[in-house]
């Protein structure tokens, strides 16, 4: 198998098949991120070749011990910017030596989907193309302009509600404190309304974990931003989870998280509150630093 530097996938994509189709991220400027600072290059595209001879070693291994996947996952930071050409060749190699792959999904940002048409979201959708994870990251626009995301809240209401349309599903990343000290609750109750239009299956929250080697901690040593403290981050997830009035599923299932959870929206609402409320009257504020300071990735 083709395998370029650290693979990272969503918890739930567990059971995928994993598929490198690119390596690196295309952005490269959000200035909390260091997932893909091992690589020598921003943004590697795999040719087709080596997708071709990683799905034919796939299809051995179900001939020879009877397993096989009924997803795939294509790693890499956004696979969803590859042209709509591309990622259709893809899926048809993903069904020509795995037809029991009914889905495909991978990471996306907001800005992927932006150049692709209606018509071909739908085309994309209709050849297996299902359950993207997207790092919205936050609804604040501030936080989002200051991290350098590169598109605004009204952009992942906008471009979402294309996917929407076209019937492919999504589940969105929450990046608790991006908003920083003082503000968190603003930024979840902002998040909660970009969330609140739109049809997410999940959103999943994550802690933000600042590593010397990003751009936001040289931030911090030059006094620009101020990280909020453990519990700060805790009172801003249950903030964003009061505010929410979809269904969808809630649920913080990274490393990055010191306490796990997850539950269904509006049932669970109340027990996770509840779990929330506990954690941030008993939690030790140092025992939770400690956890973050020791993180060695996410």
């Amino acid at each position: 198998m083709h395998y370029t530097g650290t693979i990272w996938r969503p918890p739930y994509e567990s059971a995928s098949m994993l598929l490198e189709v690119t390596a690196g991220c295309t952005h490269h400027k959000c200035k909390f991120c260091t997932l893909y600072n091992d690589l020598p290059f921003h943004f590697k595209m795999s040719p087709l070749e080596d997708i071709e001879s990683d799905l034919k070693e796939m299809s051995m291994l179900k001939r020879y011990t009877g397993f096989g996947f009924h997803r795939a996952f294509l790693t890499g930071a956004n696979p969803f910017v590859l042209q709509y050409e591309r990622l259709m060749s893809i899926a048809a190699l993903i069904h020509k030596y795995t037809p029991a792959v009914k889905t495909i999904g991978c990471f996306a940002r907001i800005t992927d989907i932006t150049g692709k048409s209606d018509e071909e979201l739908s085309s994309l959708h209709q050849s297996g193309y299902d359950g993207l994870t997207i790092g919205i990251e936050t609804g604040d626009d501030e936080a989002l302009r200051f991290m350098n995301k590169g598109y605004t809240s009204a952009d992942i209401v906008q471009q979402c509600r294309r996917l929407d349309h076209a019937g492919i599903h999504y589940s969105f990343f929450y990046l608790v404190s991006i908003s920083g000290a003082g503000r968190g609750e603003t930024g979840a109750k902002a998040t909660a309304a970009v969330c609140n239009q739109l049809h997410p299956q999940l959103i999943g929250v994550n802690m933000l974990t600042i590593y010397p080697d990003s751009a936001l901690y040289q931030e911090i040593q030059d006094g620009n931003w101020k990280e909020e403290s453990e519990i700060e981050k805790y009172k801003e997830i249950r903030t964003l989870l009061n505010h929410l009035e979809i269904p969808t599923q809630f649920a913080a299932l990274g490393a990055s998280n010191a306490f796990r959870f997850q539950g269904t929206l509006p049932g669970d609402k109340e027990k996770l509150s509840a779990a929330l409320d506990k954690i941030i009257e008993t939690a030790r504020e140092d025992d939770l630093r400690e956890y973050r300071e020791n993180l060695p990735h996410l």
